[in-house]
């Protein structure tokens, strides 16, 4: 097995490391969450709409690790603050930022680190384990969004869970399914592990 294989990061199995090598994955995990926040349901009881962010960012934190998947989290949101259209809906600027969704946003990047490196101690490899470590970033972007939705409406943290929280937890649990068979399946036709 290689040096890099051991690192338990999926893309480090297939090619050397080099600056531009990882310069390009940042990027391209900061598009596909911005790809993922365009696919976006808005719900009538929250502000907070339905997307497919949190796969593209925890299954990216599992596949590229947390230096990388940081990185892109917070280029991310530097695009939306500088007024790119890369917030659910289009959506841009500061007040988008720190808006209602803000928190989450911020467990972007938090969630980011803690999956990847649960992924470079080798997570990422079986099926319960990378199912296991987006549960665990699912609930760090839960624990910094809920609170801050609560804040921005003005109302309880009771509320910001019911509607902020709650609502979301079945798709999350399909995609903690799929992601716990995606990872792992890479790795297999990497032959790394």
């Amino acid at each position: 097995m290689s040096a890099t294989a051991v690192s338990g990061v999926v893309v480090d199995s297939w090619a050397a490391k080099s600056r531009v090598r990882n310069a390009v994955l940042v990027v391209g995990l900061t598009a596909l969450t911005a790809l993922s926040a365009q696919v976006s349901i808005p719900l009538p009881f929250t502000p907070v709409p339905l997307t497919l962010q949190t796969f593209a960012v925890l299954a990216g934190a599992a596949a590229l690790g947390a230096e990388r998947a940081v990185l892109a989290q917070v280029l991310y949101i530097t695009l939306a603050v500088a007024g790119a259209p890369v917030l659910a809906g289009g959506a841009s600027g500061r007040e988008e930022v720190i808006g209602a969704t803000g928190g989450y946003l911020l467990g972007f990047v938090v969630a980011s680190y803690v999956v990847g490196r649960i992924s470079a101690a080798g997570a990422s490899t079986k099926t319960s384990t990378t199912a296991l470590a987006y549960v665990a970033g699912s609930l760090v972007i839960y624990s910094l969004g809920a609170p801050w939705l609560a804040y921005v409406t003005g109302n309880s943290i009771t509320w910001a869970i019911a509607n902020g929280v709650v609502p979301f937890l079945i798709g999350d649990a399909i995609k903690a399914v799929a992601a716990g068979a995606v990872l792992p399946l890479a790795w297999k036709l990497t032959d790394s592990k």
